[in-house]
């Protein structure tokens, strides 16, 4: 009985031995991880995308992008600044460029640009009857002016000068006492003449002309003795028959003007120049056109 009762147990024991090798786990294997696709020939993986035309703008700005074109009213008759080239039918100039560079960041395209020429007289209704987005005209900044326009920084500063015939043999304003000066319509330069008129104890007589051009028609035909307004843009006028005067007055502050309730698209364009002269854009289009 108890040699029967030991083999029971002996019995026991290799049954569970036997049960305890056969149930032995075999581990699951770690999943080898697939490998990245390797890029595309000719792709750098370093450069991210740009961010799009119109992404994250302001409601006025998305407007333009969502019409993709920019209205801008520029000059026409100013080299340099703003010049329709008669040879190949192409705007020009510092400002031409300006618009430009604002069409490739708001619609994604530089040339998605739509000119309107303007001149002194004409840019502000452009702007009141919203046929243009935006003035990039030589377009002094002043107190006055601030109080139909919204402006943005200079981006250009000038001085008023005066265009003289060789012959007349003239070296300073004062020696212009009692000429006649031709102007612009509507432009600040007759003010500005004034007031140094009455400095230099002088006085000048004035015609007035729609645009650049037949100011400078009247010097050469000798119906005027000088053509006065910015220097920068006298330099577009200069031949062989006359002769910038040296001294320079009155600084001329170059603004983007744009209408009064556009507010969004003022602190935009304000925030343009600010960028352009930090990261030397600006610079560049001074050098490119001479200025």
């Amino acid at each position: 009985m108890k040699k029967a009762f030991v083999l029971s147990i002996v019995a026991l024991l290799l049954t569970l031995a036997g049960c305890a090798g056969g149930s032995s786990a075999t581990p699951t294997p770690t999943p080898t991880p697939t490998p990245p696709s390797a890029p595309a020939a000719g792709t750098d993986v370093t450069d991210e995308a740009p961010p799009l035309a119109g992404d994250a703008l302001p409601a006025e700005v998305q407007a333009i992008a969502d019409r993709g074109v920019l209205r801008v009213g520029v000059k026409v008759d100013v080299p340099q600044f703003g010049y329709l080239n008669p040879d190949t039918n192409e705007q020009e100039g510092m400002e031409a460029d300006l618009a430009r560079e604002l069409a490739r960041r708001i619609v994604g395209d530089e040339s998605a640009v739509e000119f309107q020429a303007v001149t002194a007289k004409t840019r502000g209704p452009l702007l009141d009857n919203e046929e243009v987005d935006m003035v990039i005209a030589t377009f002094t900044i002043t107190e006055e002016r601030k109080l139909s326009y919204n402006f943005t920084q200079p981006y250009f500063v000038d001085g008023i000068g005066f265009l003289v015939k060789r012959d007349l043999g003239a070296l300073t304003i004062a020696d212009l006492d009692g000429k006649t000066v031709a102007v612009a319509q509507s432009a600040t330069t007759k003010d500005a003449l004034d007031e140094k008129a009455a400095e230099l104890g002088i006085t000048f007589q004035y015609s007035e002309y729609a645009s650049y051009p037949e100011a400078k028609t009247a010097l050469t035909s000798g119906r005027v003795d000088a053509f006065s307004v910015d220097k920068s843009i006298l330099l577009g006028y200069v031949d062989d028959t006359t002769v910038i005067l040296e001294e320079t007055f009155k600084p001329q502050e170059y603004g983007i003007a744009s209408k009064l309730d556009k507010t969004e698209l003022a602190a935009y364009l304000d925030d343009f120049i600010s960028e352009i002269k930090t990261d030397g854009t600006l610079d560049a289009l001074v050098e490119k056109w001479a200025l």
